[in-house]
Order: structure tokens, then sequence, then C-alpha cells
């Protein structure tokens, strides 16, 4: 599979688990919505004190298993390098990844605040490999 063939299937999926490395090397699995930018980006809304953000500041790369709606369905994984992008500057990001994942907010300001009030960051993982892809 080709990373433009995982990122069309992501697109249509953003239903994933995100692997990161622990400090120990073991992996931290994560339930994410996740969204694709133009640029081909994968966008990941999570907190600063969550244990996934800690580890990728540790080791700035990650897993993506991207499951399509049936548990047993197809599904696609992707890996690649992260940056964590943090408030006050990821927050024109943030909306962004609200907008591709759920549409314009009702209320810009409450999300705005609640962004600030739950410290989100943004996580934007490259792929640099994907694969396997698999229906099972």
């Amino acid at each position: 599979m080709t990373i433009p063939e995982a990122l069309g299937f992501i697109r249509d999926h953003p239903h994933g688990i995100l692997a990161t490395t622990r400090r120990d090397g073991r992996p931290q699995l994560s339930p994410v919505l996740v969204a694709v930018d133009d640029d081909g980006a994968l966008l990941i809304s999570t907190r600063e004190p969550a244990a996934k953000t800690r580890n990728l500041r540790r080791h700035p790369r990650a897993t993506l298993l991207a499951l399509s709606e049936g548990f047993f369905g197809a599904w696609v994984t992707v890996d690649g390098p992260v940056t964590i992008e943090t408030l006050p500057e990821a927050l024109p990001a943030l909306e962004h990844y609200y907008r591709l994942v759920s549409g314009e907010h009702p209320d810009w300001s409450d999300y705005r605040a609640a962004m600030a009030r739950e410290r989100r960051v943004l996580v934007r993982l490259r792929a640099d490999a994907a694969g396997p892809a698999w229906q099972g």
C-alpha cells in the first residue's frame, strides 16, 4: 500500500489507535480521532498531560492503525515522525482539525475556551511508511 492510498483510507475512516513508546520501551495505545490535512499530515487533538503527549515528546515517532466502522473490516497502518503544536500557537490548527472532523462549531468562543481549559495540543504525524492494509 502506498502512503497516498493509506491517507485516502484514513480520510474516509477517522477512527484509529495511536501507538507511542513508553519510557521503558513498551507500547502505549490510545484511541484517537484523526483527520488528514490538505498537505497529507495526520492531525490528532490531545491534551498536554496525556501519556501519548509525554511519550511523543521523548520519542517523536508514532504508528497509527486506522479502522473501518465494522471491527472486522478493512484497516491500514502508517508510521512516521510527529511534531506537537501547543497553545496559543496551535489554536488555528486545532480549529482546522475540528472543521475536518466535525464541520463548523456552533460557538467558536466556547471551543477556544475549552481548548485552553483542557490544555489541548495538536499532534501532526507525517507518514513515511504505510502498510500493512488488510480486511479480516
